[in-house]
């Protein structure tokens, strides 16, 4: 879990600096692509629009693409609304339950502060 902590520790500095520098108004893509940008720079192996497989009973049912796998443990998802809700939150949960990760952030580049929620998938 230390490790996973380090890695989140950089990504959500890395979430702050695009806020400080960008603000909000931009679409999704711009923060995505400035925040792979924050992220490479902290020396941590990153990949944008990540395909993950959606398994039901062992057999894929779907396949998402997560805006950025972090260190292949910590998958980030991006928004850019008004306000984050239950089922940003939920929806993110269920990324993380369906591709068997540990941790996951949900990031809102849509106000003028950047809101982050951190959440653990128990397994």
């Amino acid at each position: 879990m230390e490790e996973i902590n380090a890695i989140t520790e950089k990504i959500i500095g890395s979430a702050y600096a695009v806020s400080n520098t960008l603000g909000s108004g931009f679409l999704e893509k711009v923060y995505e692509n400035a925040l792979f940008i924050e992220i490479v720079r902290c020396n941590l192996l990153v990949m944008k629009q990540q395909p993950l497989q959606v398994l039901y009973h062992g057999e894929v049912v779907g396949e998402y693409f997560a805006d950025l796998m972090v260190e292949n443990k910590v998958v980030v998802e991006l928004k850019a609304v008004k306000e984050l809700t239950e089922i940003h939150q939920a929806q993110l949960m269920n990324y993380l339950v369906a591709c068997n990760k540990q941790c996951g952030l949900l990031i809102n580049f849509g106000k003028p502060r950047v809101e982050i929620k951190r959440m653990l998938n128990g397994y």
